[in-house]
């Protein structure tokens, strides 16, 4: 039985979460930290589905323009990447006796299950933690869409967005030292103050179905765990 204030939740963790800040690849250490979360988590009751990025091996857009590859091509390279890291975490959390399962929106049959809702859906309520890789299995969209896309599909009551900040600032933190943050903001707010946290197409989709979405520090162990009890952390999205 869940005792958090979430039964079932869409954690996003972004492909920087896998590495050392400003690193590149899959950091075994970082990858250990994020299981120990997770378990925990599991350990609730919680339902629990995993959304994995692949920008700490590249990303789409950017590899597109500097390499210039196809952005078709970009985007699928970074679908795979996200696969990479999603085997790594299944991999951790198994050892630590956590029951999990890989689903990939690009078909990659010796490693994952292909993502089917009804399937993921029936995983969740075995409380089995289920990480979904390949984004949205399409070009020009980003993980944060896929993720998006897969709290609607598996009826989430929060899309969770485990950053390397502690919540949406007015700013880059990093750049400008005087960047404000916010506790709470509207998802037209990040539309009108063009903040960068989410593309507007996984705003809209958490819009129309009114799931809240937490922005946090995902690098402050505890965190995952504290944010589906409810515990006032991060920057909260909604109406």
């Amino acid at each position: 039985m869940a005792t958090g204030a979430y039964k079932r939740v869409l954690l996003k963790i972004s492909g920087e979460g896998f590495c050392k800040p400003g690193g590149f690849g899959v950091d075994p250490e970082e990858v250990r930290m994020i299981a120990r979360q997770v378990e925990e988590v599991a350990a609730t009751g919680c339902e629990l589905a995993i959304v994995a990025g692949g920008g700490n091996f590249i990303r789409g857009a950017v590899f597109s323009e500097e390499a210039n590859v196809g952005r078709a091509t970009a985007d699928y390279m970074g679908m795979v990447a996200t696969v990479i890291n999603a085997l790594a975490l299944q991999d951790c959390l198994e050892a630590a006796g956590v029951d999990t399962r890989v689903q990939s929106a690009v078909e990659m049959q010796d490693v994952a299950e292909p993502f089917i809702r009804r399937r993921c859906i029936r995983h969740l309520e075995k409380k089995r933690v289920v990480i979904l890789a390949g984004g949205t299995g399409n070009p020009f969209f980003t993980t944060d869409t896929a993720a998006a896309l897969r709290a609607n599909e598996i009826q989430a009551q929060v899309l969770l967005k485990a950053t390397k900040v502690d919540g949406v600032y007015s700013d880059d933190p990093e750049i400008n030292p005087k960047a404000t943050r916010f506790d709470h903001l509207t998802y037209e707010d990040i539309v009108r103050k063009d903040l960068k946290i989410l593309d507007i197409a996984a705003i809209s989709l958490c819009r129309e179905n009114r799931i809240p979405i937490i922005v946090f520090n995902l690098k402050r162990e505890g965190n995952i765990r504290k944010v589906i009890a409810g515990e006032p952390i991060g920057t909260r999205i909604g109406d």
